[in-house]
């Protein structure tokens, strides 16, 4: 559970850390991988509540 928050805080901080060099020098390479970091914070988060709902399921079985 611990590792899931940390792994969500690092991408969420990385994410925000690309917009803000893309904003600094703007070179549009920054967006491209802000945009992929998103990406796959957004799916590091989907996984994090699957986990969440396969525990409570397993609670109800």
């Amino acid at each position: 559970m611990m590792i899931f928050r940390l792994l969500i805080g690092l991408l969420v901080a990385a994410t925000v850390l690309c917009f803000a060099l893309n904003l600094a020098t703007g070179q549009p390479v920054w967006r491209l991988r802000a945009f992929l970091i998103m990406k796959w914070t957004v799916i590091a988060g989907l996984g994090f509540f699957a986990v969440l709902i396969l525990e409570r399921l397993a609670l109800l079985l």
